[in-house]
């Protein structure tokens, strides 16, 4: 966790909600303990006035009562939301910084103000093992809702009961067989994600963006793309100020994705804004690669450590453990600096044109005439034109290995170029799969195919950079080490080299590119 959430607890909620009406009786569960212990939980939860957390189902609490009483914040994450405690405190009615800098990028600046107000009675029941350990909780909640935001429907209040079985020391199996039990006893999952969903009407699914055609206007088919990278990033922008695995990967993939985006379809766009915006991303894809690599470099190096063969006068653990310490640094630093960045008002003015311009009408300021015209006339020429660079540069790279005179540093460069331009026409091909299916999609994947043994040509590279800086940061520890690590990373440069050749062969296929004529 970052320093700025040290003092804070993090929590991995896994659970189900469920409708029930007042004569609903909870069933004798596998396991369900006969003690029932009961609480009055008071919440206040918080959000801007035109409710963004809730639209990025994200929940911004001040509890009291129970067991956990304190200041929550809940985010979704893959299957679960990651929860992060912090005390009561003395404020009331204003929210931590700690919390208001952990949502930053989903407010936009925008003030934190309480939204709804929550008394809920709660009577707890444990799912136990033979051993007596809590494996999951059965929660029966009723619940009074107050609206507190001055607009909307009148402020009265609802009132509804609901049962919660929320993960303890269980897996995702015994959700399964306590949800089969429940749905046996004629119940079904809640409609609303969350209490608050509830109380502010948020609950049910959005309506269905209209669905794109081929013969849909070209800005509104690469709007869509834009707006669903703008969300990867800062929907992920959280995750990464608490440091949660694959979150900075993520939003620097979706920032590369934008880049990409806006070069291939640069005709849809007036000028200049490509160019600017394209800058900007530059930034923040350096400053999340900062952290993003040291993690790689990190995790990649420790496991090879781990994979190395015992030899006569080195000590592996000794070893596994300097590289580890000093590779976790340098991983600190860099995401500390990544916070910083995150923190300024460069990132914010970047998200704030974002916004512009992926709500921007396509007949006026960001976009171009050319955004008008239908999507199958001018999109798959713009990837057509990407693809014929990255044949272009994968000639060039293929021609300067093959000459002698060229040094083996150059021609390694032009082979990270192709790589840079294969990734390009691969992100082109994935944002026309939703019109172009199976073809945009066989086309993606066979470029992914070379970007990848391309990557591996050129991690191998980067690698042994970074072993010949370590080698020379501690020689005691690390220098002997470090030389075994470098000649390996030879031989798995050689053989990704070799990879290569096959990689290419497939995705240069004509048929592959059938759909772009």
């Amino acid at each position: 966790m970052s320093a700025q959430h040290r003092d804070a607890t993090t929590h991995d909620e896994v659970e189900l909600k469920y409708a029930v009406d007042e004569d609903f009786v909870l069933p004798e569960l596998d396991g369900l303990d006969a003690e029932a212990r009961t609480a009055r939980l008071e919440a206040l939860y918080f959000d801007t006035p035109g409710q963004r957390l809730a639209a990025a189902r994200v929940t911004l609490r001040r509890r009291t009562g129970g067991d956990d009483a304190g200041w929550h914040l809940k985010l979704p994450v893959a299957g679960a939301r990651r929860e992060v405690r912090l005390p009561l405190g003395r404020a009331t009615r204003k929210v931590p910084a700690q919390l208001a800098g952990t949502v930053r990028a989903l407010t936009r600046g925008e003030p934190l103000v309480p939204v709804a107000q929550l008394t809920t009675e709660r009577t707890v029941r444990h799912v136990v093992d033979d051993g007596g350990r809590v494996m999951a909780e059965v929660a029966d909640d009723r619940v009074q809702a107050r609206r507190l935001l001055a607009e909307g429907p009148a402020a009265e209040p609802d009132t509804w009961r609901e049962l919660e079985v929320e993960l303890v020391e269980g897996g995702a199996g015994l959700l399964r067989s306590l949800d089969a039990q429940l749905r046996a006893h004629g119940l079904s999952e809640a409609p609303h994600g969350s209490k608050l969903a509830r109380a502010l009407g948020t609950g049910a699914e959005a309506p269905a963006p209209a669905a794109l055609k081929r013969s849909s206007p070209a800005g509104e088919v690469v709007r869509a793309h834009l707006a669903a990278q703008v969300h990867q990033i800062t929907s992920n922008d959280p995750l990464v100020r608490l440091d949660v695995p694959d979150s900075v990967h993520k939003a620097r993939v979706a920032t590369r994705r934008l880049r990409s985006a806006l070069k291939t379809y640069r005709p849809l766009f007036a000028e200049g804004v490509p160019e600017r915006l394209r800058e900007e991303l530059s930034w923040l894809a350096d400053e999340l690669g900062g952290a993003r690599d040291a993690e790689v470099m990190r995790d990649r190096l420790v496991a090879a450590v781990g994979e190395l063969e015992p030899v006569e006068g080195e000590d592996p653990a000794a070893a596994a453990t300097a590289l580890r310490e000093v590779m976790e640094a340098d991983y600190r630093a860099a995401h500390e600096e990544l916070l910083r960045a995150l923190d300024g008002e460069r990132y914010a003015a970047l998200l704030k044109q974002l916004d512009e311009l992926v709500e921007a009408p396509l007949d006026d300021g960001p976009w171009s005439p050319v955004a008008l015209e239908r999507a199958k006339d001018v999109l798959p020429a713009m990837v057509r034109a990407t693809d014929r660079k990255l044949r272009k540069r994968v000639r060039s790279a293929y021609a300067a290995d093959a000459d002698p005179s060229v040094p083996a540093a150059d021609a390694d460069e032009l082979f990270h170029d192709a790589r840079k331009r294969a990734k390009e026409a691969r992100y082109a091909g994935e944002s026309l799969v939703p019109l172009w299916g199976e073809e945009a999609k066989a086309y993606a994947k066979a470029v992914e195919g070379l970007q990848e043994v391309l990557g591996e040509h050129q991690d191998s590279v980067v690698v042994r950079e970074v072993l010949h800086r370590l080698a020379g940061r501690d020689p005691q520890a690390l220098a002997f080490t470090c030389g075994r690590l470098f000649a390996a990373e030879v031989g798995h440069a050689a053989a990704s080299r070799e990879a290569v050749d096959a990689a290419w062969e497939a995705a240069s296929s004509r048929k592959l590119r059938r759909w772009l004529r």
